[in-house]
């Protein structure tokens, strides 16, 4: 008998067959309620954060792309521009060069131009000293052979072949002495 009391009085522990319908079609509704509304918002947002981090992913390596592109043109520049600044100092020194040798070849042409305009003058000089002098050695040696001789030498002609004569012993002993130093150093 104490068992069949037992048996007759509801346990505690098992649940009604009620309650179990009951939980299984509200446990069904709520998994259709959460499939049907909150599934979907929560595929969107991750569809949303996928797209956006894949779209960052994206922006980021396009950047990184860009920024290794501007970063090597950046270098080819700056390589030309180091390329360019050499051709031009190569230039300036080539230029420089002509320059000097013009100039060098310009001074020295002048000099020379120089050199022979005083070298013409000199000899223009030379020539008129030596007129003036063979003239006035002439009168003085004509005067002198006169008071020597005793005779006048008036006359033009034997003037002039006297003092000729008298210059070109002059000149060939002039030229004999500096033989004669010329030897001797």
């Amino acid at each position: 008998m104490t068992w069949i009391v037992a048996a007759e009085e509801p346990n505690p522990l098992t649940p009604h067959l009620a309650e179990i319908v009951l939980g299984v079609v509200v446990f069904v509704i709520l998994v259709g309620l959460v499939r049907k509304y909150v599934v979907p918002n929560f595929e969107k947002t991750f569809s949303e954060r996928t797209a956006a981090i894949e779209g960052g992913l994206q922006k980021a390596e396009q950047a990184q792309a860009e920024a290794k592109a501007a970063l090597e043109e950046y270098t080819a520049q700056l390589a030309e521009a180091r390329h360019e600044a050499a051709r031009i100092r190569e230039d300036a020194r080539e230029q420089g060069a002509t320059i000097i040798a013009e100039m060098r070849t310009s001074a020295q042409t002048e000099a020379d131009r120089i050199t022979g305009t005083a070298h013409t003058a000199i000899q223009a000089e030379r020539a008129q000293v030596l007129q003036q002098l063979r003239t006035e050695v002439g009168a003085m040696a004509t005067a002198l052979a006169g008071r020597i001789v005793g005779e006048s030498l008036e006359d033009e002609a034997r003037q002039r072949r006297t003092v000729d004569r008298f210059l070109a012993e002059l000149e060939s002993q002039d030229a004999q002495s500096a033989q004669a130093v010329g030897r001797s150093s």
